[in-house]
């Protein structure tokens, strides 16, 4: 097996809106070059440039079946991006917790603030009556 590629490459070939529908189309089953390139209004040498991006990152393999020549989606490849969405995710979590518990920390303090400062000028009035 291939040695696999960087999260750089596969993002790079994840970020053509062409090659992300392809990738789509994959998912749904195996398909021909000419199957791949009905929906777009490009040339096959296009199509298989694309093709050759997706299959360098290793998002997808070219196989031989007689004439035909399908495409089939590496499914885990795509494992790599999700490990790294994940990864992400649970990073921007942890963050927005801290920040929901700071901001908790700061709106409580403020409000103890405010008791403190209704409860002293009673306190100053409650001295004076005192007296």
């Amino acid at each position: 097996m291939p040695v696999s590629p960087t999260i750089d490459v596969t993002f790079a070939a994840l970020g053509d809106p062409t090659r992300r529908a392809i990738v789509e189309r994959l998912a749904a089953g195996d398909a021909t070059v000419l199957e791949l390139a009905a929906p777009f209004r490009i040339s096959l040498p296009a199509i298989s440039r694309h093709l050759k991006v997706l299959e360098h990152a290793g998002l997808i393999t070219r196989g031989r079946d007689a004439q035909r020549r399908p495409c089939r989606l590496r499914a885990e490849a795509l494992g790599q991006v999700t490990a790294w969405a994940e990864h992400t995710r649970r990073a921007w979590e942890e963050r927005f917790d801290r920040l929901d518990e700071y901001l908790r920390e700061m709106q409580a303090d403020e409000e103890t603030k405010k008791k403190t400062s209704r409860e002293r000028p009673k306190e100053k009035n409650d001295e004076r009556r005192k007296r």
